[in-house]
């Protein structure tokens, strides 16, 4: 999984999928504990696996779940 920023916006790719969203339109990005996401209106990215981080991105039109290992902050 890859995360760009061009200067109006954030484009997630993992496999074939290329996600594109507005700056603009991103509400709020936050961890998420839980194992299947709080959000259930969320597109799902990624692996789910035992020890997988959770990131949502919530923004005006969808909300994203990043399942990913190895967070580096």
């Amino acid at each position: 999984m890859s995360k760009r920023e061009r200067k109006k916006e954030l484009i997630i790719q993992w496999r074939l999928a290329t996600i594109h969203s507005s700056l603009e339109d991103v509400i709020e990005v936050a961890e998420d504990e839980t194992y299947v996401g709080k959000e259930k209106q969320a597109v799902h990215i990624g692996i789910r696996y035992g020890t997988t981080d959770r990131i949502v991105i919530k923004t005006m039109k969808q909300n994203d779940l990043l399942l990913i290992t190895n967070i580096k902050y």
